[in-house]
């Protein structure tokens, strides 16, 4: 008997189930996480949590109209900037790439859909997806995307300091999914403040690109940038809701891609 098509997780249907289940016109979607350092108050596989949690929820939310279908999670990543801190796992560029163009591989052999959606909950992996999306649409007919959740989501922050890494925004959705692995006791407001020039210029100016750590006591004591204290379960929600809402539109424009594609990339 085919599971009922609410169940809209690959590894939980069986061999024969997935040619029943799924079509040339489904969404796979790939939660790529990261496990390294949040600071004192965030566990190392906050990227992981958010990124596989924030999967399920658009899965559940958009499934059944856009036919999702959650593959299992990618756990570690890029991660180099936070490597000076115990318990950072980080592949290198070169591994990250090889990994997912091999996973690219078997997702066109063994499954029927051609459409992939990244949901990344790692900052980190940003520029290197970017770019690979371009070869999984040419190297294997992958009609792609790629979801950063923090930047699609429609929330004012009302941050008076950049919001970069284990900050407001973060803590706020970890209070939301997983409170109890939030170190509450260990929030507390940056003893010396980062300079907010600097931070602009290292991280966020377009004209040009560092590689920036933390571990540089220009942006971070702590090994967090932003204003954790000031972080909400409220705001955490608001976050996710506006995540799960605004995925719709990244969605419906993957498969108009795909009806876009050349004859000749299109999926049979």
């Amino acid at each position: 008997m085919v599971r009922p098509p609410s169940v809209r997780s690959v590894g939980e249907l069986t061999s024969p189930e997935v040619s029943q289940c799924l079509r040339a016109t489904s969404i796979l979607c790939l939660p790529i996480g990261a496990v390294e350092q949040h600071g004192a108050h965030l566990p190392l596989d906050t990227d992981v949590v958010v990124a596989e949690e924030l999967t399920r929820r658009i899965v559940a939310r958009w499934g059944d109209e856009l036919d999702l279908w959650q593959l299992p999670t990618v756990s570690i990543s890029l991660s180099r900037e936070h490597d000076w801190a115990p318990g950072t796992l980080s592949l290198s560029i070169q591994n990250f790439v090889a990994l997912l163009r091999e996973l690219a591989g078997n997702f066109v052999r063994a499954l029927p859909a051609r459409n992939l959606v990244i949901v990344n909950g790692h900052g980190g992996n940003r520029g290197v997806l970017d770019n690979l999306i371009h070869e999984l649409r040419g190297d294997f007919g992958l009609n792609a995307c790629v979801i950063h959740p923090f930047d699609l989501a429609k929330v004012d922050m009302n941050a008076t300091s950049p919001d970069v890494h284990g900050g407001k925004s973060e803590t706020s959705v970890m209070l939301a999914l997983a409170p109890q692995r939030v170190r509450r006791e260990a929030i507390a407001r940056p003893a010396n403040p980062p300079d907010d020039n600097v931070i602009a210029a290292l991280i966020f100016d377009r004209g040009a690109s560092f590689p920036w750590r933390t571990d540089d006591p220009r942006l971070t004591s702590s090994g967090a940038i932003g204003e954790a204290h000031a972080a909400s379960r409220e705001l955490g929600e608001a976050i996710i809701a506006s995540v799960v809402e605004e995925a719709r539109g990244v969605l419906v424009r993957l498969l108009e891609n795909q009806r876009l594609l050349p004859p000749t990339s299109r999926p049979e």
